[in-house]
């Protein structure tokens, strides 16, 4: 049987914390581990896990007295983990039934690749997690070379792969190493280049993971303005490029090629937010312009053609907008 190394980090999650855990240590066929680490919780968060902990031997804590921020906790936990695989799930997420299952079957199948990933459903606020439809025991699953994951993350200048239906092979994750300082935003991205150095990378076509949206996310200002989102985009590009990434063959050509995706896909933004009246849109538009001059005087349709899921949403608001 597989085992898998879950690191939990919490910040004030207390409300979320047990109903995450619980995904994690219901997983069948796979030998889990989680670690709590709470970054000095001001809720009810410490005494939630403490319990968790009483309760079950395979939970284990890191309780800090002050806060480290996020980096210090996902760092501890590439140390402290030693299983055969590793996943970081945020303490308002979860991990759907029969996940881990279909994630080493198919990491065990073939010990080359470097991580997975699948889908996730979404969750507002404190609604109750959602009853998932039951996944396909061997769902499909597309597996790319390393180098053609970087390369499709450098056309389309964004990830759209959700964090907590990753699974790492933990050998690769600790050769690979800690999450940038230098990155606030975007040092899940950088990482994801980095792994995928190390080996092929595999898509599962299944729903692995939910994510929680509300406002105390980690991430929702950068949804909220996507300029910034953007802009840390190119950051995590920049520095891959100018780390582990500078000994890719072409690595130059590359991370050209990375800044050009990232500015069509900010004047594609642009352009939705402009036609939702949206002041955003001449800050993406201005990013678009710093990234790549001519990609933003010269309409990138190409890049909608790789953006297949952007298709349905340009004709819905050009529809809008000429009514």
């Amino acid at each position: 049987m597989a085992s898998v190394d879950v690191v939990i980090p919490n910040y004030n999650y207390g409300r979320y914390l047990e109903a995450c855990v619980t995904s994690a240590l219901s997983q069948e066929a796979a030998a889990v581990r989680v670690l709590i680490v709470d970054n000095a919780s001001t809720d009810d968060s410490v005494a939630i896990a403490r319990r968790l902990a009483a309760a079950d031997p395979r939970v284990e804590l890191l309780l800090r007295p002050e806060n480290l921020g996020p980096h210090a906790s996902f760092n501890a936990g590439i140390d402290w983990a030693r299983a055969d695989y590793f996943l970081l799930l945020f303490a308002d997420d979860f991990l759907v039934p029969g996940a881990l299952r279909r994630a080493t079957a198919v990491m065990e199948k073939d010990r080359a690749i470097a991580f997975c990933y699948g889908h996730a459903v979404a969750i507002c606020d404190d609604a109750p997690l959602p009853e998932v439809a039951a996944q396909p025991a061997f769902p499909t699953v597309e597996l790319m070379s390393g180098r053609t994951f970087i390369e499709r993350f450098c056309d389309l200048g964004v990830f759209q792969i959700p964090g907590p239906s990753i699974l790492v092979r933990t050998s690769v994750q600790q050769r690979t190493g800690h999450y940038r300082t230098s990155l606030p935003h975007s040092d899940d991205y950088e990482v994801w280049l980095r792994l995928a150095m190390h080996g092929p990378v595999a898509a599962l076509d299944c729903v692995q993971a939910g994510i929680r949206t509300h406002a105390a996310n980690r991430s929702t200002d950068l949804w909220t303005h996507q300029s910034l989102h953007v802009l840390h985009t190119a950051a995590a590009a920049e520095s891959f490029f100018h780390h582990e990434g500078r000994w890719l063959d072409g690595a130059e050509a590359l991370r050209k090629r990375a800044r050009r995706g990232i500015a069509q896909r900010a004047y594609w933004s642009a352009v939705s937010h402009a036609l939702q009246g949206n002041a955003e849109a001449l800050r993406l538009l201005n990013v678009a312009f710093r990234l790549s001059p001519f990609t933003a005087l010269v309409p990138p349709l190409g890049y909608l053609l790789r953006r297949r899921d952007m298709m349905p949403r340009v004709r819905s608001l050009l529809a809008r907008a000429l009514r």
